[in-house]
C-alpha cells in the first residue's frame, strides 16, 4: 500500500446511513477514529436528521438533501474550527444520524392502582392502560437532552415516558371528575387532555407527541363483580313481582308432577301463601272502621262472563291439582244451578 492509499484510508468521504440500525433512534456514524475530508458527500434521507458534534458541542444539524461539505454549508462547525478564508483541511468530530419518523404503538398502562372519589361509588381504585406514539421534533434538543454520544433506542426513553404518560393520566383524571361509569364514553375527550399534558412534558426533550390512546380503564375484579350483581338487580325490576313469576312457574312445574315430592311441597306451600293472602286481607278488613248498615239488595243474577270466568279458575284449580274431581264436579254443578 502506498502513501497516497494510507491518506485515503484515514479521511472519510462518504456519510451516511441506511437504517441499518435496527430500530434505532440515534445512530452514531463510525468514523474508526479517521478524520473527515473537506468536501466529503453527506447524504441524509427523509425521516433522518444529521448533526455534527465537535468536542461535545452541538455544531451543524443537517435536514434531508445531499450535501459536499464546504466552510460554506457547516458556519457553527466553521466557526469552531476557527477556518479562515475557507481553508479546507480534515477535520475530526463525531456524526449522528437521528430518525424523525414515527415511533409507533409504545404501550403504557399504569404499574399500580390509582386512588379517586368517585360521586356514585365512593373511594376506588383503577388501572388503565393503552398506546401512543411520538417523534423527534429538534433532533439537536433531543441528542444533547437525552441521547449523549451513543446509538440510542426506544428502550432506553419508554420507561421515562410512561412514568409521564401515569403523571398525566393521574393529574386528567383527577381534573375531569368524570364517575367511573361513565369513563367508557370519555377515553377520546380524557385522552385529549392527557396528550396536552404529555406535550408539554415531550418538548423539553425534543419530542412531539402524535398519538395517544386509552384502551381500557377497569376497577378491581371483586368491585366489578358486584356491580355485576347490582346490573343483574336493575334488570329484574320489581322484585315482588318477579318473585311471584317465579313461584307461578314453580307451581306449575309441581303441578304437572302431582305425585312427587315438589308437588306436595309446592301444595303445602301455595296454601300457606293463600292463608297469608286471607289474613293479610282480613287484618285490613278489621283495620277498617265498619261501615254502616246498608238496606239489603235483591242478589244480581250473575253474568255469562262471570260464570265463564268462574269456571274457568275452577279448571285451574283442578288442573293444578288443589282440589279433586269430586269437589270440581260439585262446585261445577252449583255454579251452573246458579243461572
Amino acid at each position: 500500500m502506498g502513501i497516497l492509499d494510507f491518506i485515503k484510508g484515514e479521511l472519510i468521504d462518504v456519510i451516511e446511513w441506511r437504517g441499518d440500525g435496527g430500530n434505532a433512534l440515534v445512530y452514531r456514524f463510525p468514523d474508526e477514529d479517521a478524520a473527515i475530508k473537506m468536501g466529503a458527500q453527506l447524504t441524509v434521507r427523509e425521516g433522518q436528521a444529521a448533526i455534527f458534534i465537535n468536542e461535545g458541542q452541538l455544531a451543524d444539524v443537517f435536514s434531508p438533501g445531499r450535501y459536499e461539505l464546504q466552510t460554506a454549508n457547516m458556519p457553527i462547525m466553521t466557526k469552531l474550527q476557527s477556518w479562515a478564508h475557507g481553508f479546507n483541511s480534515p477535520f475530526k468530530c463525531d456524526v449522528f444520524f437521528v430518525r424523525t419518523t414515527q415511533t409507533m404503538d409504545s404501550k403504557w398502562g399504569t404499574p399500580n392502582p390509582i386512588m379517586m372519589r368517585d360521586p356514585e361509588l365512593g373511594p376506588v381504585r383503577i388501572r388503565a392502560f393503552g398506546s401512543y406514539s411520538y417523534k423527534i421534533d429538534d433532533p439537536g434538543q433531543f441528542l444533547m437532552e437525552l441521547s449523549g454520544t451513543s446509538n440510542f433506542t426506544p428502550d432506553h426513553i419508554d420507561g421515562q415516558l410512561r412514568a409521564h404518560v401515569v403523571s398525566a393520566f393521574t393529574d386528567a383524571l383527577g381534573e375531569a371528575k368524570i364517575p367511573v361509569l361513565d369513563l367508557a364514553a370519555n377515553y377520546t375527550e380524557l385522552g385529549e387532555v392527557i396528550g396536552g399534558h404529555m406535550g408539554n412534558a415531550l418538548g423539553k426533550y425534543g419530542l412531539e407527541l402524535s398519538t395517544f390512546l386509552i384502551s381500557n380503564i377497569s376497577l378491581p375484579p371483586k368491585v366489578e363483580e358486584m356491580l355485576d350483581k347490582r346490573t343483574s338487580m336493575g334488570i329484574l325490576g320489581d322484585m315482588g313481582k318477579y318473585t311471584q313469576f317465579q313461584a307461578a312457574n314453580a307451581m306449575e312445574a309441581a303441578a304437572a308432577n302431582p305425585g312427587s315430592g315438589a308437588g306436595d311441597a309446592m301444595g303445602i306451600g301455595a296454601g300457606l301463601a293463600m292463608g297469608q293472602a286471607m289474613a293479610s286481607a282480613m287484618t285490613g278488613a278489621t283495620a277498617q272502621p265498619a261501615p254502616a248498615p246498608a238496606a239489603p239488595a235483591a242478589p244480581a243474577a250473575p253474568s255469562g262472563n262471570d260464570l265463564v270466568a268462574r269456571l274457568g279458575k275452577l279448571k285451574t284449580l283442578l288442573d293444578a291439582g288443589m282440589i279433586t274431581q269430586d269437589d270440581f264436579d260439585a262446585k261445577k254443578a252449583e255454579i251452573l244451578a246458579s243461572i
